[in-house]
């Protein structure tokens, strides 16, 4: 451990994604539309899927969860963000810097751990169908989902608690947007190799070993689709893959874009602004990946907006009528 000229840090400054200072609304404006875009597209997908009865399947259980994370990661980074933009203050407390942390961690793994589930019930779809009902019942898939919380929030405890004992010097600027862990542990004047290994070694166990159980999962239903007779049997089959399949593959596409680039690109502004596209891009566009190809999803998303303008013309209605019934001198 390094002694010395250490000075306790009360808080970081987030050097955000660019230095123009001209262009501060308009980056404003053009992260506050993705941002609400994002969010108000995956609670409509939560809404859509519950108010549903027919929704009511693994899949759909698995993207109601999905959606959830997508609209608490945009949640996590974004409004201290735009905050930033309009303060033009790029502070954050320490406390705040690792809560962005353990969020980050927690809803990226959750994310990772609830596609690698919905690979595995698209496996169960197509390959084995037959057995399809017994395999995937409520119960394991409510297994499933708790075990993904439980685990993406076990991830993200540990690797924030060891952060907590690190001391920090006087440089204290992160350039990013958000309180990105490996930035973090590079402005520390502790030794992080315990740090290093443990993030080494758990992402090789949570996340690359289960990643490559999705490559094998998608290559098992490919030569299963590729076996159809029939064209319309096998674009059936695959369509009902499809939206998983892009959201898998803009979500490690991204992010694997980002963390194996060189360590020099990774530290750079130009890590960062990357960054965006799995932080911030793939989670406003997943609803819209899984509403557009979706029949059954753009009928539930039909009769959600219905249900709202029955209710806000009963709404309106009620409130005429009050006003109507003040104004003879009656009551209901």
């Amino acid at each position: 451990m390094v002694k010395g000229n250490q000075t306790s840090v009360s808080e970081f400054l987030l050097l955000g994604l660019f230095d123009w200072v001209e262009q501060r609304q308009l980056f404003f404006g053009l992260f506050l539309w993705m941002y609400l875009l994002g969010v108000l597209g995956n609670l409509l997908i939560v809404l859509a899927v519950g108010s549903d009865p027919h929704l009511h399947t693994p899949m759909y259980f698995f993207l109601i969860n999905l959606s959830l994370a997508d609209a608490c990661l945009l949640s996590n980074t974004i409004p201290k963000m735009l905050a930033n933009l309009q303060t033009q203050d790029k502070s954050i407390s320490y406390a705040g810097c690792l809560a962005q942390m353990f969020f980050f961690l927690l809803f990226v793994g959750l994310d990772h751990f609830l596609l690698i589930g919905m690979a595995c019930d698209r496996y169960v779809a197509i390959c084995p169908p037959l057995h399809y009902t017994t395999t995937m019942n409520a119960r394991l898939c409510a297994l499933m989902v708790a075990g993904s919380w439980s685990v993406s929030s076990l991830d993200a405890l540990v690797h924030t608690l060891l952060v907590v004992p690190l001391s920090f010097c006087k440089d204290n600027e992160i350039l990013h947007f958000f309180c990105e862990f490996n930035r973090v542990l590079k402005l520390s004047c502790t030794d992080t190799l315990i740090n290093d290994v443990l993030l080494y070694v758990l992402n090789v166990m949570l996340g690359i070993i289960p990643f490559f159980g999705i490559i094998f999962s998608y290559t098992r239903i490919i030569t299963t689709i590729l076996r159809v007779p029939s064209a319309k049997g096998r674009y059936k089959a695959f369509n009902t893959c499809c939206s998983h399949l892009s959201v898998v593959s803009l979500f490690y596409g991204t992010g694997l874009g980002v963390y194996l680039s060189p360590v020099s690109t990774q530290a750079s502004r130009k890590g960062s602004i990357a960054s965006v596209m799995y932080m911030v891009v793939t989670p406003m566009l997943n609803p819209f990946i899984y509403s557009l190809r979706n029949r059954d999803m753009k009928e539930a998303l039909r009769n959600v907006i219905r249900g709202k303008s029955v209710f806000m013309q009963t709404v309106i209605h009620f409130a005429v009528s009050w006003k109507e019934a003040g104004s003879d001198g009656t009551r209901f």
